[in-house]
Formats: structure tokens, C-alpha cells, sequence
């Protein structure tokens, strides 16, 4: 039994709410593909946030329509159609799609279109070859760490040369202030400017 005019327009107006929550859509060709499959393909997926449309061309073909974003799409509308809609995580929704590439070995990817772009196989390979959200995460938040434990160590570094310079002061007053004793402060104190730069130097690389 055909599908009724009314269901056509939900499933055109549901996959223009799913593009437009996303950044990327991959297409690929299902054929042959069982329903247990599909639905361990979505399983695969679903970490990433990623949805997997299974539509007639045409119906996609609609909802693209007058959309320049993913206009692109249209190139890829033959065949038995599969829709990969990528919200953020490019890499972790294609290594999610290779891996059940390579266990399956029966869906061929056609290609996908990003930010207006259309992408061939090459293109999407490089995107599944960049760091994860959570490794970009993690790495950044591995640099932000480094950063603030050299800011630390120069920090503590500082005290112990204010230290010894008011020693140096203490010194004096109690020896009734001599020339020799005003020299060494001075000394003492040029140092401790020199030893605060450098720790704040050394900080902020």
C-alpha cells in the first residue's frame, strides 16, 4: 500500500527538522542491507548524535528544495538512498560508519555535503581522520593544564626572593643602616625584580 499524500508531507516536513539541526549528511547505498542491520547502524551512530533516514529520493528531494544549504544534496538523490545527518561529532559519526562498513561490507557511501559543499568519498575520509569531539576536548584541556602549572611554579618561585630581600632590610636597621649594608639591599632587591620577571616570563610561555 502506497503511502497517503498527508503521510508524504510529515515525512518531508520531519527530514527538514532533522537538516536543519545538522552540519553534515552523508549519503550512502543501502541495498541490501536487512532491517536488523539498519538497525545496528543506527545503534552505531547514536553516540555521535547522529540520525540515519532511510527515504525515497524524491521525499529528500522536496525537502532540499529551495534550500541552499543543502541543495548539493540532489546529486546523490539515486538508487537506494540512506541518510546520515551529522550534528557536530564528524569524526566519531564516520569512523561509527566505517566500522559497520567493514563488518557488513554491503553499503557503498556515495558522499555528503557540507556547510553548502558536496563531498566525495576522499573528502569525507579526511573528516573521519580528525580528532573527536572528545579528544579535541581532552587536548585542550591537557594544554590548559600545562599552562597553569607553569604559571604556578613561577608564582611560587617569586615569595622566596621577597624573602630574602626583606632579611636584607632587617638586617640593615638592626646594623644602624651602613653604607655597605644599604648596597647589599639594593643588590638584594635589583635581584628579586630580575628573579619575578623571569619566573613571569617563564609563566607565560
Amino acid at each position: 500500500m502506497g503511502r497517503t499524500l498527508e503521510n508524504k508531507k510529515e515525512i518531508v516536513a520531519d527530514l527538514k527538522v532533522s537538516l536543519s539541526n545538522s552540519t553534515l549528511a552523508l549519503v550512502i547505498d543501502y541495498q541490501g542491507l536487512t532491517v536488523s542491520e539498519i538497525t545496528d547502524l543506527r545503534r552505531r551512530l547514536r553516540p555521535s548524535g547522529t540520525v540515519c533516514k532511510v527515504t525515497k529520493n524524491t521525499l529528500m528531494g522536496i525537502a532540499i528544495e529551495g534550500n541552499e544549504k543543502w541543495q548539493p544534496l540532489s546529486e546523490l538523490l539515486n538508487g537506494s538512498s540512506a541518510f546520515l545527518l551529522v550534528k557536530e561529532d564528524f569524526s566519531s559519526a564516520i569512523k561509527a560508519y566505517q566500522e559497520f562498513q567493514k563488518v557488513t561490507k554491503k553499503t557503498e557511501l556515495r558522499g555528503g555535503v557540507l556547510e553548502g559543499r558536496l563531498l566525495k568519498e576522499p573528502d569525507v575520509k579526511i573528516l573521519g581522520d580528525l580528532p573527536s569531539k572528545e579528544q579535541l576536548i581532552a587536548q585542550i584541556a591537557g594544554a590548559i593544564n600545562a599552562l597553569a602549572t607553569k604559571i604556578a611554579v613561577g608564582i611560587n618561585e617569586v615569595p622566596g626572593s621577597l624573602a630574602r630581600a626583606l632579611q636584607a632590610v632587617a638586617e640593615q636597621e638592626q646594623s644602624g643602616g651602613s653604607t655597605e649594608t644599604a648596597a647589599a639591599v639594593q643588590d638584594s632587591s635589583t635581584e628579586t625584580v630580575a628573579e619575578a620577571d623571569s619566573s613571569t616570563e617563564t609563566a607565560a610561555e
